[in-house]
């Protein structure tokens, strides 16, 4: 030993171990308000309240394996392939040539078909997870792109509005190759009822079908352009002149049980704006204060209850969580 080592590693210190390898880890997505009416698959908030949950373990075996999902009522797929989280984690695995593979469990927390997300956070808490297994883990925004492959399997085409703010949370703006998230008032609330009632993202894509004019999209951009203002600026001014769909909440109403006697039951409680809630048949609406929020969703909920649907209402604030992980386990 020289002189130089002596002064690099003193003689009572303990020779060097490489961190702790994690062989499980276990993550949790957020439930998302897809759209925001007048954002169309670009702009979406996290929503506290409901999420899944996504339990990964790195295996030896190249492949990645789905071996249980709970808390579904209806089947989904366990072929990977044809799973949003599967899909996410063989994007992750061909992307940076991963040698080993992963086994998942999924836990929906998310109804289906609900406008909630649901698809979309289960890829996300995927991704959060193994990317914990990782050697060297990717920066959250990395992870975007898988994310968007594997919520193309249940959308048919990959957009970020849903998976963008489950990865950073709060408002984000996620356009085809990153996501930005949007400064929103702490006191800013969403008020958010699922009916008890299913709504297939490919059905309430497939209604969006036909012409547009020209002024619609003029419209629509110019009601954008004002919400994302009036976030910036914290001015409610704005965002009441913006949050107003044009483009696609005509088109998807009537696949929503008395939409509009639940619309404006939010906004007789003073709400910014309401509207579809992703693909729906969720309806949500933006307030000043929580309690405008609390008190405009049990009217929400009540105009439902008129077409026969019982309802769970959320009341959050609309700068959201993100995906976060909740346990892991490293190796012995």
């Amino acid at each position: 030993m020289n002189a130089t080592t002596l002064l690099q590693e003193p003689m009572n210190a303990s020779p060097s171990r490489p961190a702790p390898r994690r062989v499980r880890a276990t993550a949790f997505a957020p439930a998302c308000v897809g759209n925001v009416g007048v954002g169309f698959d670009i702009l979406g908030h996290s929503m506290a309240g409901a999420g899944d949950r996504a339990e990964v373990r790195r295996i030896d075996e190249p492949v990645v394996r789905i071996a249980a999902i709970h808390g579904i009522t209806h089947p989904l797929p366990l072929d990977a392939q044809h799973n949003t989280a599967g899909a996410a984690l063989l994007s992750l695995r061909k992307a940076l040539g991963l040698r080993h593979g992963f086994e998942l469990e999924l836990r929906k927390g998310i109804a289906l078909g609900s406008g909630m997300a649901g698809s979309a956070a289960s890829c996300v808490a995927a991704l959060v997870a193994a990317n914990a297994l990782l050697e060297k883990p990717l920066p959250r925004e990395a992870l975007y792109g898988f994310a968007m492959d594997g919520e193309a399997v249940a959308s048919g085409g990959r957009h970020g509005d849903n998976v963008g703010p489950q990865l950073v949370g709060g408002l984000a703006l996620s356009t085809h190759d990153r996501v930005l998230r949007i400064p929103v008032p702490a006191d800013w609330h969403c008020a958010l009822v699922h009916p008890h009632f299913v709504l297939e993202t490919r059905k309430a894509r497939a209604a969006l079908a036909g012409h547009y004019r020209l002024g619609e999209f003029v419209a629509q951009s110019a009601n954008l352009a004002l919400l994302l203002a009036g976030c910036f600026r914290g001015d409610a001014a704005l965002v009441r002149d913006g949050l107003k769909d044009v483009l696609v909440e005509p088109r998807r109403a009537p696949l929503v049980p008395n939409f509009a006697r639940v619309k404006q039951a939010a906004l007789d409680y003073r709400a910014m704006g309401a509207s579809i809630s992703g693909g729906g048949p969720s309806v949500f609406g933006w307030f000043e204060h929580r309690a405008e929020a609390a008190a405009a969703s049990v009217a929400m909920r009540a105009a439902f209850a008129e077409a026969g649907l019982d309802s769970d209402v959320f009341v959050a604030p609309i700068d959201g969580p993100a995906a976060e992980l909740v346990d892991d386990e490293v190796a012995a």
